[in-house]
């Protein structure tokens, strides 16, 4: 689509060049709602909310235990006398034997609330995963003209993976953490309410270092992934179009383009990190303060008021239990914040508008004979820029009709629109006197055989990739389709023929081996109206003229649409009409515009004595 990669488009916002992929990452740009994206986790997480449930009672099941823990072991101490100098034997091997098996079923709990977390979490990654994907299927083209592909990959992967590993490792913790809090709590009260004041001294503190900390990390985690998202697009589109690097010896102009996007990469990664590795070891210093004051406060009252050595014990125990969760939770909040910040890169995406639904009264075409017509079209890009303006002709059924004009003129805006790729902003494009708003896009596409100057191949073997167009096509067929396409002569001579293994981003295959693919593919559809934009463009002269009379053929049943700038594709039209500042400024045969003297005859005039001059030189 020459025209369409060049005038007709707005800024290229994703994609490298004129500064627009730059942009996009800004790094002034502020995260979004922490509270609502983890509403929304939550809210799909609870799809499994069976599985959920039993998490949770054992997650509850594992706090009880790790309360009771520390309880049993100060009572354990008080077995011993320190007046007499003698121990209740009986009563210190049933309650070792009790923290035992306090500890094997703490493991066993922990083991399995494990598995049925990882399960539900690989779940949710896996929902997340399909449901992205399908909204892709979903979303207008012109996403994708503005977003850059390796950052919509990086989506996919690295961001939705993220998720995934917070929901394994911070649901349970988040639970579990809630609570043993709250029942060493209940249980220090009960034991002395002195030593449970000094131990809820770490409450404030820890809730002032989060909150300090929070904002300034949380920034620089959603900067990093947006820098990695960028970084994916970088290595996406230099892989792609690495023939063309080493062509115009750019080598050096991709490592430095390179560079800079992984040195900001690296800073911000490094901040964040940074920011979130406070944490861990402000935390230590806040518990070893709180064990430090319980022990000497707990000393003193076991001196001066004879407190039970085994409840200092016990506290000690629940002061480093009590904290405990506080740290688990200031340990993962890295990966937090990695997480909160790929969700709300995933949901951006998830919140995208899709194409318009198809109307209520939406029919499916039958028995169609291919006539078309434009009234009154107005169309642009970016909301600013008319690339159609007013553009009104009809096509009768099975006439040929070739597009002319200069690159940006509108010649595919106008197939993009006849095809509802886009639609028109005012209006109305008809098929046989049915407006295509009104007609089922799945119906509508079955209408049309599509042969695009950017040969679009998948990786499979080369029978597959004919057969795209027609999923239940015999061998017959394709062989049939591409004979007519005159590809079958090349597919013969390679190794294994229509079964060779090719792949859509390998060179492999030549320019013009692709294009004749495509028109083989376009062939086996045996769609009525037929579009070919260049579809030529890459085929050497002989090649081109078999797959004129080819097609020639073809075209005399099927109303057909030619995008071309050769002369030879285009004269043999039943009408050649030419686009130009964004209406139909010409329209007739070859002969009566050639008598016209307008801009046709000016362009082909043009074309041709380049073409003397070009043989002169020679």
């Amino acid at each position: 689509m020459a025209d369409r990669k060049n005038a007709e488009m707005p800024p290229m916002m994703g994609r490298r060049g004129g500064g627009g992929g730059m942009a996009r990452f800004a790094p002034g740009e502020k995260p979004r709602n922490a509270r609502g994206t983890v509403g929304r986790v939550i809210r799909i997480y609870l799809r499994w909310g069976k599985s959920l449930l039993m998490a949770v009672l054992l997650t509850a099941a594992l706090s009880g235990i790790s309360v009771a823990l520390p309880y049993y072991t100060g009572k354990c101490f008080n077995t011993f006398s320190v007046d007499t100098g003698t121990v209740n034997t009986e009563l210190l091997m049933t309650l070792l034997l009790a923290v035992l098996a306090l500890y094997v079923l703490r493991w066993v709990i922990n083991t399995l609330n494990g598995v049925i977390t990882l399960r539900v979490s690989q779940k949710l990654v896996y929902v997340l995963r399909a449901e992205f994907f399908e909204k892709m299927q979903r979303l207008p083209l012109g996403f994708f003209d503005t977003t850059q592909n390796g950052d919509i990959m990086s989506r996919l992967t690295n961001d939705v993976d993220n998720i995934s590993t917070t929901i394994a490792q911070a649901t349970t913790q988040i639970i579990s953490a809630a609570l043993t809090i709250l029942g060493s709590l209940v249980v220090m009260l009960t034991l002395n309410l002195y030593l449970t004041a000094i131990v809820l001294l770490c409450v404030p503190l820890v809730a002032l270092l989060t909150k300090l900390i929070a904002g300034r990390s949380r920034a620089y985690f959603s900067a990093r992934q947006r820098r990695l998202g960028e970084m994916n697009g970088i290595i996406e589109e230099d892989i792609t179009g690495l023939k063309m690097v080493k062509a115009f010896g750019r080598q050096g102009d991709v490592v430095r383009e390179f560079s800079a996007v992984n040195e900001r990469l690296c800073e911000s990664s490094r901040k964040a990190q940074i920011w979130s590795g406070f944490m861990m070891p402000l935390m230590n210093v806040i518990n070893n303060l709180i064990f430090a004051l319980a022990a000497i406060v707990g000393g003193l009252m076991s001196v001066r008021s004879g407190l039970a050595i085994g409840t200092i014990i016990s506290f000690l125990n629940y002061s480093k239990q009590f904290s405990h969760p506080l740290n688990a939770i200031a340990g993962m909040f890295n990966t937090i914040q990695s997480a909160l910040a790929g969700a709300e890169r995933v949901f951006e995406i998830m919140d995208k508008a899709e194409e318009p639904a198809d109307a209520p009264n939406a029919v499916a075409l039958t028995e169609l004979r291919g006539a078309v017509a434009f009234e009154n079209v107005c169309f642009s890009y970016d909301g600013e820029r008319q690339i159609l303006d007013n553009v009104s002709f009809e096509v009768r059924a099975g006439e040929t009709v070739a597009l002319v004009g200069e690159t940006g003129a509108g010649k595919t805006t106008i197939v993009n629109l006849l095809t509802r790729f886009y639609d028109a902003d005012s209006g109305r494009i008809s098929i046989d006197g049915t407006d295509i708003r009104d007609i089922r896009r799945g119906s509508l596409r079955r209408c049309f055989s599509v042969v695009l100057q950017d040969t679009c191949l998948f990786t499979g073997t080369i029978k597959d990739n004919i057969r795209y167009s027609k999923t239940d096509a015999s061998d017959e067929e394709i062989v049939a389709a591409a004979k007519l396409a005159r590809a079958h002569d090349f597919i013969e001579k390679l190794p294994q023929g229509y079964d060779t293994e090719i792949s859509g981003s390998t060179d492999t295959l030549s320019q013009g081996q692709r294009q004749l693919l495509a028109i083989a593919r376009a062939v086996l559809r045996e769609c009525p109206i037929l579009i070919l934009d260049e579809a030529t463009s890459s085929v050497d002269t002989k090649t081109e003229k078999d797959i004129q009379r080819a097609l020639l053929a073809l075209m005399k049943n099927h109303t057909s649409f030619l995008i071309a700038h050769r002369l030879s594709t285009i004269r043999d039209a039943d009408r050649i009409m030419v686009v130009g500042d964004g209406r139909i400024i010409e329209s007739g045969d070859h002969k009566s515009l050639m008598d016209a003297k307008g801009a046709y005859y000016k362009m082909v005039m043009s074309q041709m004595g380049k073409l003397e001059e070009m043989e002169a030189t020679a």
